[in-house]
C-alpha cells in the first residue's frame, strides 16, 4: 500500500525549495503525495503564490487560509491559532503517513504542533542551522523536538541536531535543495528574463531582498531606508527587489519599498518572482544585496557576491563571495564598492558553495523510502553526547 505523505507550504521561497522534492517524490510511485498550501501563497498582496504550485503541474489537495492582513506580534499569534486549527481539522480527516515541512516559520511551527497532537510522524527539513537574529532560531529548534526524520543540509548541523537530543541514525545530512535548483534547472537568458519582467535589463543590476530581523524592535523602517539611500547613490544601477516576509514588520518594509519604486526609475519592486525568473535574476546580477537565505545558499553556486546586511542570518556558514555588514549607511556603501571591486569578484568567482553538491533531492527520498517502509516508534529517547 502506498504510504501517504503530507508536504506543507505557506511562502514562495520555502515551496521553491520544496519543488524539486515533492516532484521527486510524486515520480516515486511509493508515496501518495498531498500538498497542502496555507498562509502567504494564498494572499493577494504577496501574489496569490499558490497559483505557481498550480502551474508547476503539482495537485494542490488542500489551501487553507490563515493570514491575517496584520503582521503585528498579536497577528502573528492568532495566524499561528488558525493554522493549528486548521490543520488539526485536515490531519482528523486524512490521517497522513507522515508530515514533511521545510524550515523555520511560524506558520510551519503551528502545523507541526497539529501534526505532533495527532501522533503523525515528522519528517524536518533544515534542522540544526542559525538564525540569531530572527525568531525562526527557535522555530526551528522547536520543529527539531518534533520531528522523528531530520534532513540538515550541512554536517556541522547534523551535529547540532543531535546535539539537541536526537538519534544520530535519524538525522541526515543532505546537502540544500536550493543548490540542486540553481544546478540543474534551465535558467532564462537575460533577454528571456527582461521579457518575462518587462524591463530593459543590462547586467548592472543588483537582486534585493529585505526580511524584518524580528528579534529586534522597531529597526525596520530605519534599516531598509538606510539601505535605499545607500542604493539611491548607485544611479547607473538597476534594482530588482521582491517583497518581505508575512513578518512583524514586513508591512512596513513593504510600504517603504513601494513608494521608493514609484519615485525611482531604476528601481524595480515585485510580489514574487517565483524560483525560475528568482534563479535567473540571481544568474545574471551584479551581486545580491538584503538578508535573504538565498543570498548564502543559492547565490554562492552563481559565484556572485551577497551583501549580507544585519543579524538575521548571522550564525549561519558562509561561502567566501558573502560580505557582512552592519546596516549603516557607511558600512552598506563600503559593502557595495567591494562588490564591485575586480578583486572580490575573483573571490567571488572561486568561492566554494558549503551547503552541498546538488544531489539532494534523490537522497531525501531514498532516506525516506527506507524509514517509512518499516512502523515507526514515535516514542525517541533522548541521545545523549558521550563525554
Amino acid at each position: 500500500m502506498k504510504k501517504t505523505i503530507c508536504v506543507f507550504t505557506a511562502t514562495r521561497a520555502e515551496y521553491g525549495l520544496l519543488k524539486t522534492i515533492i516532484k521527486a517524490l510524486i515520480a516515486d510511485k511509493t508515496f501518495n503525495i498531498k500538498v497542502v498550501v496555507t498562509a502567504a501563497h494564498l494572499s493577494p498582496e504577496f501574489g496569490m503564490t499558490c497559483q505557481e504550485i498550480e502551474d508547476d503541474g503539482i495537485k494542490i489537495d488542500r489551501k487553507i487560509e490563515t493570514l491575517l492582513s496584520s503582521d503585528s506580534p498579536s497577528a502573528v499569534s492568532k495566524c499561528m491559532g488558525l493554522t493549528m486549527i486548521g490543520f488539526a481539522d485536515y490531519f482528523a480527516e486524512t490521517k497522513p503517513d507522515a508530515f514533511m515541512v521545510l524550515g523555520d516559520r511560524y506558520e510551519a511551527l503551528a502545523a507541526v504542533c497539529a501534526a505532533f497532537n495527532a501522533r503523525i510522524p515528522i519528517i524536518h527539513l533544515y534542522g540544526g542551522d542559525t538564525t540569531e537574529g530572527a525568531a525562526d532560531e527557535a522555530y526551528r529548534h522547536s520543529i527539531t523536538k518534533m520531528a522523528y526524520l531530520h534532513f540538515t543540509s550541512t554536517e556541522e548541523y547534523r551535529k547540532r541536531v543531535i546535539q539537541l537530543g536526537e538519534s544520530p541514525e535519524r538525522v541526515f545530512a543532505v546537502g540544500e535543495i536550493g543548490i540542486e535548483n540553481a544546478i540543474n534547472t534551465k535558467l532564462l537568458s537575460l533577454k528571456e528574463l527582461s521579457k518575462s519582467l518587462g524591463i530593459e535589463l543590462s547586467n548592472n543590476y543588483a537582486l534585493g531582498t529585505f526580511h524584518p530581523v524580528t528579534l529586534e524592535n522597531n529597526t525596520s523602517e530605519k534599516q531598509i531606508k538606510t539601505l535605499l539611500k545607500a542604493l539611491s547613490k548607485q544611479n547607473d544601477m538597476q534594482f530588482i527587489f521582491t517583497k518581505a516576509n508575512a513578518d512583524s514588520d514586513g508591512h512596513k518594509i513593504n510600504k517603504i519599498l513601494e513608494d521608493y519604486c514609484l519615485k525611482h526609475q531604476n528601481f524595480h519592486f515585485f510580489s514574487s518572482l517565483g524560483m525560475l525568473r528568482y534563479l535567473s535574476a540571481i544568474k545574471h546580477a551584479k551581486f545580491v544585496i538584503g538578508n535573504s537565505s538565498s543570498g548564502l545558499i543559492e547565490a554562492p553556486s552563481f559565484k556572485i557576491p551577497t551583501i549580507n546586511i544585519g543579524d538575521r542570518q548571522k550564525g549561519r556558514l558562509m561561502a567566501d563571495s558573502v560580505i557582512c555588514c552592519e546596516p549603516t549607511l557607511t558600512n552598506i556603501e563600503k559593502a557595495i564598492g567591494k562588490a564591485l571591486s575586480p578583486e572580490f569578484r575573483e573571490i567571488a568567482a572561486k568561492a566554494i558553495n558549503p551547503y552541498g553538491d546538488g544531489k539532494t533531492s534523490m537522497k531525501i527520498v531514498k532516506i525516506i523510502k527506507k524509514f517509512l517502509s518499516k512502523p515507526i516508534d514515535l516514542k525517541k529517547r533522548f541521545y545523549d553526547l558521550k563525554g
